[in-house]
């Protein structure tokens, strides 16, 4: 028998090893799972293992300290930007991010949210905009697209009841204290590749102390859906993508 050696240079997957060897409560298809990845990769990548903090949200990543060996604090709904704040101001050495969909982050954490950014805090909000409650049943959310049906808009959202799809990277952008704005995606192995990179640039950005970083990524939410995860990629770069264009919105870097 042949033993083979894999080269690194042809190594095609390695779990990073912040990443704890913990089954995820996440369901089959979520883009959680794979955002995780790349934030563990980019911390090791960074040397940043032993002085970085996330602030977990209220929401399906409620339980992201169980996934990622590095120091958490959990928030209050909505307030993870305030939590994050202080948290940088009392340690400027941390790298400090808060991970939160878009119903913690657009919608009763929306004050937080502006706030921190125009006041240009030095850290990092990393936003899953999956345009629906995923953890509580599949209501609509401030991101639910025009004519989208949830358990809370089962005929579609219009804009005479239930107003419009809020744009918050957008506003992000216009911020005197945001440094670097962008949208991206992980559905892809080249999206993962942009995901990444816009990660690493946003946390080294933190790191040098040049402002807030607002890092969007338009994720699937097939359960909420209530279509295969296939589907709900399809469905995605079909309707989502047409919304919330992605690029980077702002680059003062």
């Amino acid at each position: 028998m042949t033993n083979h050696i894999i080269s690194p240079e042809n190594l095609v997957y390695k779990k990073p090893e912040l990443m704890n060897d913990t089954q995820m409560h996440y369901c089959p298809g979520c883009s959680h799972g794979v955002v995780h990845k790349l934030v563990a990769e980019v911390i090791e990548e960074m040397g940043m293992e032993e002085k970085t903090v996330g602030v977990c949200p209220v929401g399906c990543a409620v339980f992201a300290y169980r996934y990622l060996d590095i120091d958490w604090q959990e928030a209050a709904h909505g307030r993870a930007p305030a939590v994050a704040t202080g948290i940088k101001r009392l340690w400027p050495d941390r790298l400090v991010f808060t991970y939160q969909g878009d119903g913690d982050l657009a919608c009763i954490g929306t004050c937080e949210t502006i706030h921190a950014l125009n006041r240009g805090e030095n850290i990092v909000i990393i936003f899953i905009n999956n345009a629906i409650y995923g953890m509580t049943g599949g209501q609509m959310a401030p991101t639910t697209l025009m004519g989208q049906k949830t358990s809370t808009c089962p005929y579609g959202r219009v804009a005479e009841l239930h107003g419009y799809p809020l744009r918050i990277t957008e506003m992000a952008a216009q911020l005197e204290g945001t440094c670097y704005v962008t949208r991206q995606s992980v559905d892809t192995v080249a999206s993962i590749r942009s995901a990444k990179r816009a990660i690493r640039k946003a946390f080294d950005a933190s790191m040098a102390g040049k402002g807030s970083s607002l890092v969007e990524i338009v994720s699937t939410c097939n359960s909420g859906w209530k279509m295969s995860p296939v589907k709900a990629n399809e469905w995605m770069r079909e309707n989502m993508f047409e919304f919330y264009k992605k690029g980077d919105l702002k680059d003062t870097i």
